[in-house]
């Protein structure tokens, strides 16, 4: 009998575990995923690495006291530190890499959020992350934000392997895909082997059912009670079936058939926020082949345990996604304004998460120039 995270797999879904420690690499415990759960894939973001360093510090002491040492600011070591534990991480998933040559083994760092509104500053950071990481097996990520498309185009275009995040809107989606388009197409005229170029389109789904059941509630008729919990999956839903159209035109297959890949889309946020639905609805509901889904653990662990897989759960369901739209629409949900509100929310969320995890940081580093004071 396989397991129910095999049978995801033999699905088409990739599993990426949506977490990373020095712990988790120094234990072995992150290895043994790829056996033992199926996983082929890592994220990061800066909430991961402020539980990270903030909650295991003694992993990265002996590093931030070095750090210290040389009197490195603060941006310096967080860039030191988490640069790498995505190295390290990369080297472990460079099996799953060069097994499924180059779709997967793929580890995720993001660019600094205080940067999501300034394109040039994210093209900078991006190039300066993937040359520290220097494994071909690293996707960087950069936000779906107005700033971030052009900087999502530039950066493929140097080659560049590239994770879209904080994606809430078929509108915004969109404008991913044309920018992925726009960067393979600049890569492609720059030179570089577009075979070699990946990325994935981190598409969020139970914010959205967060921020619309609040609404829905608000509204408090049956219509709007009977659409709770809806719409994350049906949005993901008409996500894929914009993917399927995109990457089926023919300026799409010109890159394809020079041996580009398409972006896959990827389902993030899969942990479910409402305890009355059950822990992998954000699993099971969306399989369809060509995708990711990234996972915290206890999601992780959830699916290895009890998840029903029982083949493609959303190409079939394109008509019953649009119904749900057009009944939210109906009872006064403004779907445009939930998106801008996850976006913010979004962006403001990792900010707030990397700046503690300055502080964190920040306190480390004074800590061990008062020890080494002391000392002396």
């Amino acid at each position: 009998m396989s397991t129910p995270t095999e049978q995801l797999s033999a699905a088409g879904v990739s599993i990426w575990l949506d977490d990373l420690s020095r712990e988790r690499i120094t234990s072995g415990s992150l290895a043994a995923l790829i056996e033992s759960r199926t996983v082929s894939g890592v994220t990061t973001n800066p909430t991961i690495f402020q539980s990270a360093i903030g909650g295991g510090g003694h992993a990265y002491a002996g590093q931030l006291a070095e750090l210290a040492a040389k009197e490195a600011s603060v941006d310096e070591a967080i860039f030191a530190a988490t640069t790498d534990d995505v190295r390290d991480a990369a080297d472990i998933f460079r099996v799953v890499y060069d097994r499924t040559e180059g779709v997967d083994g793929r580890v995720s760092i993001e660019v600094s959020p205080d940067l999501a509104h300034d394109t040039d500053a994210t093209i900078a950071q991006a190039k300066e992350l993937w040359a520290a990481v220097d494994r071909p097996n690293v996707h960087i990520k950069i936000p779906a934000t107005m700033a971030g498309l052009p900087a999502i185009t530039a950066v493929l275009a140097e080659g560049i392997s590239v994770n879209v995040t904080l994606i809430f809107s078929l509108e915004r989606y969109a404008a991913v895909i044309d920018a992925y388009l726009s960067g393979i197409e600049q890569a492609q005229a720059n030179g570089h082997d577009i075979s070699t170029i990946h990325s994935v389109a981190s598409f969020f789904v139970s914010r959205v059912d967060t921020e619309v059941d609040k609404r829905l509630s608000a509204l408090g008729t049956p219509e709007a009670e009977a659409l709770k919990s809806k719409a994350g999956v049906a949005n993901a839903r008409l996500a894929y079936e914009l993917f399927e159209k995109e990457f089926a035109t023919d300026r799409a297959t010109a890159l394809t058939d020079a041996g580009g890949n398409v972006q896959r889309p990827l389902w993030a946020s899969t942990g479910v926020k409402d305890p009355a639905l059950p822990d992998t609805l954000y699993v099971t509901e969306l399989v369809a082949p060509g995708t990711v889904n990234t996972m915290p653990e206890k999601t992780l662990e959830a699916t290895f345990d009890h998840g029903v897989i029982t083949g493609d759960t959303v190409t079939g369901n394109y008509a019953d996604a649009h119904g749900v739209f057009e009944q939210l629409a109906a009872v006064g949900v403004d779907f445009a304004d939930v998106t801008q509100v996850l976006e913010d929310e979004g962006v403001s969320k990792f900010i707030a998460s990397w700046h503690d995890l300055q502080n964190t940081v920040t306190e480390a580093l004074q800590a061990s120039v008062n020890m080494g004071e002391v000392v002396r």
